[in-house]
Parts: C-alpha cells; structure tokens; sequence
C-alpha cells in the first residue's frame, strides 16, 4: 500500500514531524511505502514540497491573523471567501500529489488540529472527501487547547475543517485529556497513539563527531549541562529550568536549549535572556547549531543532530505547563537522563500514574525540589537506578512496537 503523509511542515526537530517519522518508520516495516507533501520537508524524506502549504507562508499567516489575532469575533465572510479561494489552489497540489504517487491511504499530521493553516484545513477536508480514501487524521492538540484561537472570525471554516467529521476519517490523538474532549465536543471516538521512541535500538552516545560538542557551543568538560530540550514559547515554562539552574549549588552551570525560538515570535527568548543574566545563569541558546541531521560547512564549522545534544547532558528540564504529551521527555527516557518535570495535566494523566521517577514539581521551584534535584546528581548510583526504571517503563508503554499494535488494530496496514 502506499500512503501519502500531508502537513504543513515535516522538517526539523518539532513533535509533529518527529512524530510522523516514527509513525513512518512503523509502516514501513510493515512493507507500505510512505510518500509526502508538505510546505518542508526534511532530509531523505521522498514526495512534494508545496511552500504554500507551510503554516509561516505570508498568505497563510495572514489569514490566521485576520482569524484570530484581532480579538474580534464577529463573522469576515471576505476572510472566508479568501480562504476558500486559497484552498481551491491547495486542492490543486494534493489531488496532484495523490495521483502521481497513486495513494491509497492518506495520513494527516496535525493540519486538521490545530488551525494554523486554515485554507490548507479546508483543502484537506475538501479533498479526503472527494476522494473517500482511508484517512488517518492524527492530531496532536486542538485549537481549543490554545487560548489564541479561542475567539475567531471564520468560525464556520474552523468548525467544519479542525477536525472534519468524515466517514473515512479515523482520528488518532496524542493523549486521554484529548480523547475525551473530542467525544465531549464533536462525538467522535478517536484512537490513542502516544508519543513513541525506538527504545528497542540502544540510544546512541559519544563518538568522533560529536566528542567535541561541549567546546563548540561553550560548554567546559566539568560544567554541569542542564539541557531544556523545547521550543522557546511560553507555554515550556523556562523561566523555572533558569530558576533551577540558578539555585543548584555546583559550579559551572550551563543551561542549553537546542531548539528554535521562532514559532510564536522572539519576544520570549529576548525575556529569557534578560531573567537569565539577572539570575546569573549562564544561558546557550544554541539552535543555529542543531538541525534534524548532522552536517559539516566548508570551514569546519559542524552543525549537530539532536541525539548529539542527549548524551552531553547532565540534567534535563522539562517544565512545560502544556504538552499534548510530551516527546521530549521520551527523549530524555530513551537517553536515561535524570530530569524535572513539571507536573503538567497530560503528564498527570497519561505518563506519572505508570511509575516513572523523575524530580516532580507543580509551577515552582521549592526547596524540595532543589534538595531532589542536587541528591540525584550527587549520586550516579541514585541516576543509573532511576534511569534504568524509567528505560523499562518505556519500552513497555511507548515503544515503536506499542504503536505498532495500536495501528494494526485500528487500520488497514
């Protein structure tokens, strides 16, 4: 069978494309070939590039200015005229892409969640149901999980299209927080496919590439790297990972993000330098240093892959107010780091109730958790024993072979 996977975006080190690799990597094992189009798409990944498609087109983001960055209300039947014109273009692209790789089931990632790209929603819905193709509909959150799309001015477009309710749309979501809200609000079941690591395959370590890590972003071989491996936006909550960093009693701490900062603008990383400086904490923002896959420019200069950073840290801070589950702290089970983690609904949910051992906070840093936090890295014996609890627990729950049990019963692959 060939399946044809559609987003706005499948590149970088994001949860919806990292994610879509894995849900890739499963099909294939199972003898599909997986196809895609997007607005990017990643190295080695083999289908259509439609830049209009991207959610940071101009045509694209203007629309959902106008949709939601008003704080208006009130109906722009213009607006939903101008998105409907575009998704007539859009519809263009997929139907090519469908046809020139024959598809015969269609997996979308996020585009019909979250309203990031509002006539790409409504070119998808138009099309999945035209052609009645299988489609599997995997949503990572929902735009009521935001409050920036609570209001908006095509309120029309973002009930039938995020998600569309189809008779060949099964739907697949991330958590049981998001399970349940869909049934509440559209009545639709959904399967449950979380967040998955490869924890079958030894994660990988230090070797001649990336040996030298630490001395190319500015890292000492004695300092402490605390990694908080996110996107820089609000919701991550960082602000308490410098906090932490700047009450730990050891010598040298450096706090590094490898990850972008320009999703939802620059402002809060210009704010987190600023608490930084003033809290003394030494803060790397190294993302121009970090891409999906390792690479050499002509004047040496390396460019790292994220599983570079993994085996470099020390500690990991994970203290989001808001996941849709929580990719990066898989990471950091599958690299068997010591962490603190924020005790965030979905981790509540869906991950703390099976046994993990983590450092827990709930929105501050107390005392306590500093006091945790510095027993775990005074004693490796302490970080091997709960490292190695957590690896199991993974593997158990959240393994390419769990989400391959879960699509088997549920699809036709």
């Amino acid at each position: 069978m060939i399946v044809g996977v559609v987003a706005t975006r499948l590149a970088g080190t994001d949860g919806v494309s990292l994610e879509s690799a894995k849900l890739t990597a499963v099909l294939e094992r199972r003898g599909h070939r997986v196809v895609h189009c997007a607005g990017a798409l990643g190295p080695g990944l083999h289908g259509t590039v439609v830049p209009a498609m991207h959610f940071e087109d101009p045509v694209a983001a203007d629309h959902v200015h106008r949709a939601f960055g008003t704080g208006e209300n009130a109906p722009d039947p213009a607006l939903a005229a101008e998105i409907e014109e575009h998704a007539g273009e859009l519809s263009h692209h997929l139907r090519s892409f469908l046809d020139d790789f024959a598809v015969d089931m269609v997996i979308v990632q996020q585009a019909l969640a979250l309203p990031m790209h509002l006539s790409l929603g409504v070119a998808l819905t138009r099309v999945i149901t035209e052609r009645g193709l299988p489609t599997l509909a995997h949503h990572h959150d929902f735009g009521w999980e935001r409050e920036r799309f609570a209001t908006s001015t095509v309120p029309g477009v973002v009930d039938e299209c995020f998600p569309p309710v189809l008779p060949n749309v099964t739907h697949a979501v991330i958590n049981s927080i998001a399970r349940r809200e869909l049934a509440a609000r559209q009545g639709v079941d959904s399967i449950l496919l979380p967040n998955v690591f490869d924890f079958a395959t030894p994660p990988p370590g230090i070797d001649d590439f990336n040996r030298d890590f630490r001395q190319a972003v500015g890292v000492a071989p004695d300092d402490l790297l605390v990694l908080q491996p996110t996107r820089v936006v609000p919701r991550k909550r960082i602000d308490l990972a410098i906090e932490l960093a700047a009450r730990i009693d050891a010598a040298g701490v450096k706090l590094v993000i490898p990850h972008d900062a320009g999703d939802e603008g620059m402002e809060y990383l210009a704010e987190l330098r600023g608490l930084a400086e003033r809290a003394g904490v030494d803060l790397l923002h190294i993302a121009d240093r970090v891409a999906a896959a390792r690479a050499v420019a002509p004047d040496g200069t390396k460019t790292f892959a994220l599983w570079d950073v993994y085996p470099h840290a020390d500690f990991v801070t994970y203290p989001s107010e808001i996941e849709g589950f929580g990719n990066a702290l898989l990471e950091t089970v599958y690299f068997e780091k010591p962490a603190l983690v924020n005790r965030y609904p979905v981790y509540d949910a869906d991950i703390g109730p099976l046994g993990f051992r983590f450092v827990e906070c709930r929105g501050e840093i107390t005392d306590a958790v500093v006091e945790a936090v510095e027993a775990a890295l005074a004693s490796p014996a302490l970080v091997r024993e709960m490292t190695e609890h957590n690896y199991g627990l993974g593997a158990e729950h959240f393994s390419l072979e769990a989400l391959e049990r879960i699509l088997a019963a549920a699809l036709p692959i």
